[in-house]
This record gives structure tokens, C-alpha cells and sequence, in this order.
């Protein structure tokens, strides 16, 4: 043996992991944990007292230890464990907290006894009367396994946490734990693109071209046979981290350069990017029998490109033809299928010149599911839970989104760049939202005027609009927007190749200089209170300098800051709406009720 008992012992009660101690002994981390159940070692269960002693409690929580005395009572209920979230990061937070809650209150109505293994004290799933029992302990292999030995659960939900519990999943397969829900091969075929584009050539779905890379040369000769712009990125990234746009060569080479941890098993993805698309969400749910319900489709305010979790979202879809409408649908059913999903799955697709494609399928829950299920009434999480969990869609009263509603809900993204300051603000692959809010109305202008009031965003009615546009944003559906503001009464200030723009689509403008070009510029209007609102649409593939200066000076003076077309567009549409002063608050209960009788 590598190591005597005393030893490990004490390395244990002194907080080491098995996975340390298998660094520091040159093993593998299975290595240790065989050692540790040769020699009897393993961890008790200490209880905190919810009601502190004062009369008995209900609802305690557990966490690990290696000491004698085990306090927590293992019941011969039929039990299911969830792995929550862990700690909440952009690109995973709440959404997926709101998934295991929900997942916990429906397994508890079905009789099942609860356990939620998590680590975030700020989150609902820790709440001590959420679940039956709670173990406050890290999402580690070590510390999952731990509790399951001890648990022997019916089953484990590993879908609903987000990424992180993910990870653990084949893993705790290989370990013998009974995995509820789609299996751990069927979640890497659809992470894995190789995998993942023979199935979808296999059942005649179309995606952007790609290909993966593990060397400077190999990427650079992938972009140029796919075609500029790609987008490039790692594999098995959470909220879009180290994604970028690529427009040339040297970009790509300087990508892969800087990339970190790029291996066979884990290349980097070469994606051709499809510009000016406009990009959809599905949220679906597939049982066991093979029944397949689509749950929502939502469609992005925002061209794709732009992360899934700071795009706008609309709900009923609002511009698509019936005939992609039911592509999309049949697509998701499809994917479903093949996947051999149970439970819950996410797909997401783009439409250019009336093809639709699908960029990415996560047979998991997706961030979309809270705002999905307070748009419809139906609640994904829960549905999806009792479905993993044996029962079926019929039997559940499960019913398919319909693409009419008597209203409109928009999820609006809330950023922090008030709180940081120097961050780049313009919005891309990765995501940067910290949270989101839901706007309900009997229309679109409705809808995003409470978005964007509960975003905390403050559209003027009248004022001075700046607009600066990339040269690829000069174009007529551009002049559309602009020609709206015009026509509500805004004074447009522009800089010199965007007011020429303007001009030749005979919209009035003043010119204003740019930083660089000499005082007073548009930095000095901004900061003396002379412009109301921004349109800045970054210029290439980098921000320049000005656009940073700019930016910050509207966060200073709260002058709200757009930086794409489609959510300029909807702006309008809220100033619109805001003028005429036609809206209403309606309760969650009052809506869904309407859509009963609809």
C-alpha cells in the first residue's frame, strides 16, 4: 500500500481531499478511495440543528466529517438525490437553482424522499425545509460518492445543476450510481462534435459548417476551407467563456496560441458563423414511452451570435413563417429521439435566408426553463423530474406549446458593468449578464417597455440620440430603426461616416466629432447631459478606445447604451409604447388563466 492507515487518517481529519493526497503520492484519486474503504475510513455525517435545540427539528441539515458518531438517519423511503448547482458564476446561476427546486417539490409530492446535495448557502435548494434532507458539501466525486454510499439512493438527478454537477456524471455512472434521465453517453454525444455531427447528418439536420482543432495549423486551415467569420471556442465551456469571432487568419492563430488546456480530448471548435441570422430556443421534454412535448420557442431580440444568455428573448416567437415554425419542431422531436433523451432538452437554432440550422443541443436543463415555464404556465422542471423519475407525459397532463397567446413575455438580460468598471461592455459569444427580467404585455410594445423598466433601464420619451454604426450595420433595415426615432422626435447627433450614412437615406443628423478628432466631442456632450440615448455598435472586431470612452460616460450619467440594432429596434417600440401610455400589471395567475380560455 502507498500509504499506512494512521497516515491517511490523519490526512483526512487534516481537510485533505482524496484527490490531493493522490497528487502528493503520485496515484490516481481511485487509488486513495480504494485505500480509504480497504482501511474502514470514511466520513461521518454531523447534523446542524435547524431549531437550535429549542424543540425538535424537522428539517436538519448534514455535513461531513472524520470524526466517530454518525448523526444523520438514513430512512428506507424511496429516495432520489439531486446535485444542485454549486457555486453560482456568469453563465450559471439561479436558473438552474430554480430547476432543482422545483425538481425536489414535485419528487416530494410524488412520494419520493428528497436529498439535495449543494454548496451555495445563497441559494433556495440550501434552504433547510426545501428538501427531506440536505448535505451542505462540495460537488466533488469524493464528497458525492461519500453520501451516496451512505444514502444508497433509487436514483440520482444530475441534469438540473447546470454544468457542474454534469461533470460528474460518467464518473458516478462508472461507480454504479443509478444516473435518472438521459444516460452520460447520450450528454457526450451531444457535447462532443464529432459524435454529434455524424448523428445529425445521420437524421438530416442542418448545422453551420466546423470542425475542431488542436493545433495553430490545423485551425487556420479549418477557418479558411469553412469560411470566414468563424466562431471559435473550447470544448465543454460554461456560459460561453473564451469564445470569439474570428474575421481573419492571424486571429484564429493568435486564438489557439493563447488557448489553454487544448487536447485530443478536448479541441478547440471551429464554427462558420452565421451573420445577421436570427436565432431561436427550444425548451422540450421527453418520457421514457418516447412522447416528446415541446415546451416553449422562444426567439432572441438579438441576431445569433450574441450569448443565449444575454439575448432578449421573446415568447410566442414573432418572426417566423409556419413552414420553419414547424421545422423547428419536428427537429426538436427529432433530436429528442435520437438522443434517447428523459427529461429535459435545449436546442438551439438559427435561421438565415429561410434555412434553419441547429447550433447546439444540451439534453439538460437550460437556463431558459424558469422563464419558459412562467411564460406558458406549465411547469418544465417539475414535469421533467416526475418524468425522469418513471411517470409519463400523458399520465402528468403535459400539453404542447401553442405558437398563439392572447400576450407577449420578454426576458431582458441585467448587466453588472456599473459594478466593474473597465469591463468590455459590447455583447458577443460570452456571456456577461449577472440576471434577468421578465416583461408581460398585450404586445410586443407592451412587453419590452416592463422589461426594460424592470432592467432597471430608464427610456427617455424625447432628447438627442447618438448613433455610431459599424460599416456592416449601414444598411436599409438599419435606416428603418433610425428613421423611427426621427419620426418620434429625436434630435440625432452621428459621427462623420454614419451621419453620412443618414444622410444618404435622407435622415436628418448632426454631425458630432469623435474623441480623437478634437473638443467638444461626443464624450463632452454625453457628460454634459446633451444626449438621452446611445447606439453604438462596435467597429470591427475589437472596440476601440473611443468606444470605451463613450460607453463609460453614458454608465456614468445612466444614459442608456445599446450596442446592437435588434435591441434599438425594440427600444423604439418601447419609447412607443411608453408615449401612449397603454399598459397594465397583471398577475402571473391572471395571464395564465387567459391562456386556459384561449
Amino acid at each position: 500500500m502507498f500509504i499506512d492507515k494512521e497516515l491517511l487518517y490523519k490526512s483526512k481529519r487534516d481537510g485533505f481531499s482524496d484527490r490531493q493526497i493522490a497528487e502528493i503520492f503520485s496515484v490516481t484519486e481511485q487509488d486513495v478511495r480504494d485505500a480509504r474503504k480497504e482501511y474502514g475510513l470514511v466520513p461521518v455525517f454531523k447534523t446542524v440543528d435547524t431549531c437550535a435545540a429549542e424543540f425538535s427539528a424537522e428539517t436538519p441539515y448534514h455535513y461531513s466529517t472524520y470524526e466517530e458518531e454518525n448523526e444523520s438517519v438514513r430512512s428506507n423511503k424511496k429516495k432520489i438525490v439531486i446535485l444542485g448547482g454549486g457555486p453560482n458564476r456568469i453563465g450559471q446561476g439561479i436558473e438552474f437553482d430554480y430547476c432543482c427546486v422545483h425538481a425536489a417539490l414535485a419528487l416530494e409530492e410524488a412520494g419520493f424522499e428528497t436529498i439535495m446535495i449543494n454548496c451555495n448557502p445563497e441559494t433556495v435548494s440550501t434552504d433547510y425545509d426545501t428538501c427531506d434532507k440536505l448535505y451542505f458539501e462540495p460537488l466533488t466525486f469524493e464528497d458525492v460518492m461519500n453520501i451516496l454510499d451512505f444514502e444508497k439512493p433509487d436514483g440520482v438527478i444530475v441534469t438540473f445543476g447546470g454544468q457542474t454537477p454534469l461533470k460528474l456524471a460518467k464518473q458516478l455512472e462508472a461507480a454504479g450510481v443509478p444516473i435518472l434521465g438521459t444516460s452520460p453517453d447520450m450528454i457526450d454525444v451531444a457535447e462532443d462534435r464529432k459524435r454529434f455531427g455524424e448523428l445529425i447528418d445521420r437524421i438530416g439536420i442542418k448545422c453551420p459548417a466546423y470542425g475542431t482543432a488542436t493545433s495553430v495549423d490545423e485551425a487556420v486551415a479549418i477557418a479558411d476551407r469553412i469560411g470566414y467569420p468563424v466562431l471559435v471556442r473550447p470544448s465543454y465551456v460554461l456560459g460561453g467563456r473564451a469564445m470569439e469571432i474570428c474575421y481573419r487568419p492571424e486571429v484564429v492563430a493568435e486564438y489557439m496560441q493563447n488557448a489553454k488546456g487544448v487536447s485530443h480530448e478536448r479541441p478547440v471548435l471551429i464554427d462558420r458563423f452565421l451573420e445577421d441570422a436570427y436565432e431561436f430556443d427550444v425548451d422540450a421534454i421527453r418520457d421514457s414511452t418516447g412522447q416528446v412535448i415541446i415546451g416553449g420557442i422562444m426567439q432572441h431580440i438579438e441576431e445569433a451570435g450574441i450569448h443565449s444568455g444575454d439575448s432578449s428573448s421573446v415568447i410566442p416567437p414573432y418572426y417566423i413563417s409556419d413552414d420553419n415554425y414547424n421545422q423547428i419542431v419536428t427537429y426538436t422531436r427529432a433530436l429528442a429521439e435520437a438522443l434517447e433523451v428523459v427529461g429535459l432538452i435545449n436546442v438551439q437554432y438559427a435561421l438565415k435566408d429561410n434555412v434553419v440550422y441547429v447550433l447546439e443541443v444540451n439534453p439538460r436543463a437550460s437556463r431558459t426553463v424558469p422563464f419558459v415555464s412562467k411564460a406558458t404556465g406549465q411547469q418544465l422542471a417539475k414535469l421533467a423530474a416526475r418524468v425522469m423519475a418513471g411517470a409519463t407525459l400523458k399520465e402528468l397532463g403535459a400539453k404542447d406549446f401553442q405558437k398563439t397567446s392572447p400576450y407577449v413575455a420578454i426576458k431582458e438580460s441585467v448587466f453588472p458593468f456599473d459594478k466593474f468598471p473597465r469591463v468590455r461592455m459590447f455583447l458577443g459569444p460570452e456571456m456577461r449578464s449577472t440576471g434577468e427580467v421578465m416583461g408581460v404585455g398585450k404586445d410586443f410594445g407592451e412587453a419590452i417597455l416592463k422589461s426594460h423598466v424592470g432592467a432597471n433601464m430608464k427610456l427617455p420619451t424625447t432628447g438627442t440620440l447618438f448613433v455610431s454604426l459599424r460599416d456592416q450595420d449601414k444598411r436599409p433595415r438599419t435606416a428603418h430603426v433610425i428613421r423611427a426615432f426621427h419620426e418620434l422626435g429625436f434630435k440625432i447627433l452621428a459621427t462623420e461616416g454614419t451621419h453620412k450614412y443618414l444622410a444618404d437615406e435622407e435622415i436628418p443628423s448632426v454631425p458630432v466629432l469623435k474623441v480623437s478628432e478634437g473638443r467638444p466631442n461626443i464624450v463632452d456632450a454625453i457628460k454634459n447631459m446633451e444626449v438621452q440615448l446611445v447606439i453604438n455598435t462596435p467597429s470591427g472586431e475589437v472596440s476601440r478606445i473611443a468606444e470605451y470612452q463613450i460607453g463609460w460616460a453614458a454608465l456614468e450619467q445612466r444614459v442608456p447604451f445599446i450596442t446592437t440594432l435588434s435591441a434599438a429596434a425594440s427600444v423604439v417600440s418601447a419609447i412607443s409604447s411608453l408615449r401612449k401610455q397603454e399598459y397594465s400589471v397583471r398577475s402571473l395567475q391572471e395571464l395564465h388563466a387567459e391562456l386556459t380560455h384561449a
